[in-house]
């Protein structure tokens, strides 16, 4: 069914708003670890479990790429660095609603900047209206008295970017026909290489306890690996400028888990931005969803506009077949990202 792949896409959003509750119950739970720390330990065994089985299966061939790849896996770290520096100056609403939300944006702007493709008027009606209601639904909290409050917002800004860059590159090669699991696989594995040393230089103990090694796994194993194999699996039939839409669903889930495990409370105001955040989601998800279904039927499912064609006729499960004979599909097409 076409419509599994932004249903994909938003399982993997439900996976990353887990990802702030369970660290608040690691420090709630006496776990001696900053967000540094656990974004670090994240990308490491995430980058591990998403890296080591798919580079086992490719026979360690991974031409084609792009050239812009290395740079997305170092995207992948700054991009946790300026999230959580962000909501160090700003407070977890603004630096959240300006970091998530900002995604969607720039992740069109950069798949018509490199693909020349627009996006629909439709997309940006919805995705203004999903930004709108990411707004209302974190505007319950406010910003302290001396905080960087513009520095925080530009940090923000520049993780949206970062986050933005590190989906198109990654969609541009899946597009070009590589194997969407490879593609997540070495991205995450070349961040989780970036990681080690700043999970190493800091203190490292936490991870000796029971309570913070659980942590560190749950994080690693569900809200990285599992959930961008899943985003990766999302993207073969999404069109990007959709996919990063649908993940905006990652702050209405981290809201609600506030709400039943922390015991926070949620103003109407934020009531009111979840269900135009949902009704905003549901709009980009059927018109994903169609868009796949118009295309013609000619066998497993073809890489989803915007998103450019394989170079040489075929589908993403012929291709993903001559990667697992050890054949590079589409040979070393180095686009710029």
């Amino acid at each position: 069914m076409r419509a599994s792949g932004p249903l994909a896409i938003i399982a993997a959003a439900v996976l990353w708003g887990t990802a702030g509750t369970a660290g608040a119950l690691a420090r709630a739970g006496g776990v001696d670890a900053g967000s540094l720390d656990l974004a670090a330990a994240r990308l490491v065994i995430g980058g591990l479990l998403l890296g080591v089985p798919f580079l086992v299966r490719a026979r360690g061939r991974v031409t084609g790429l792009g050239r812009a790849m290395p740079l997305a896996m170092a995207a992948v770290l700054a991009y946790q660095l300026c999230f959580f520096a962000a909501v160090d100056r700003t407070g977890v609403a603004i630096g959240t609603v300006v970091a998530i939300g900002s995604g969607p944006v720039f992740t069109g702007l950069l798949t018509w900047l490199f693909d020349r493709v627009r996006p629909s008027g439709g997309w940006a009606a919805a995705t203004a209206a999903a930004i709108a209601g990411c707004a209302l639904l974190l505007s319950g909290g406010g910003v302290d008295s001396g905080r960087d409050v513009t520095g925080g917002v530009l940090l923000a800004l520049l993780g949206g970017l970062l986050y933005a860059f590190y989906v198109v590159t990654a969609a541009r090669a899946i597009g070009r026909g590589a194997p969407s699991d490879l593609v997540m696989g070495v991205m995450f594995a070349g961040a989780g290489v970036l990681s080690a040393p700043l999970l190493l230089a800091g203190d490292a103990s936490w991870l000796a306890e029971p309570y913070g090694l659980g942590v560190a796994l749950y994080l690693g194993c569900a809200t990285t690996a599992l959930s961008y194999f899943l985003y990766g699996r999302g993207l073969r039939t999404t069109p990007v400028a959709a996919a990063a839409t649908l993940a905006l669903a990652e702050p209405a889930v981290a809201a609600v888990l506030g709400l039943v495990v922390l015991g926070e409370r949620l103003p109407p105001v934020s009531w009111a931005g979840m269900a135009l955040l949902m009704l905003a989601l549901v709009a980009v998800a059927r018109s994903a969803a169609g868009d796949t279904k118009a295309e013609p039927d000619t066998g497993p499912a073809a890489p989803a506009s915007p998103l450019p064609r394989p170079a040489t006729p075929g589908t993403l499960d012929g291709t993903d077949r001559r990667w697992r004979d050890g054949r590079d599909a589409t040979g070393d097409q180095g686009d710029a990202a």
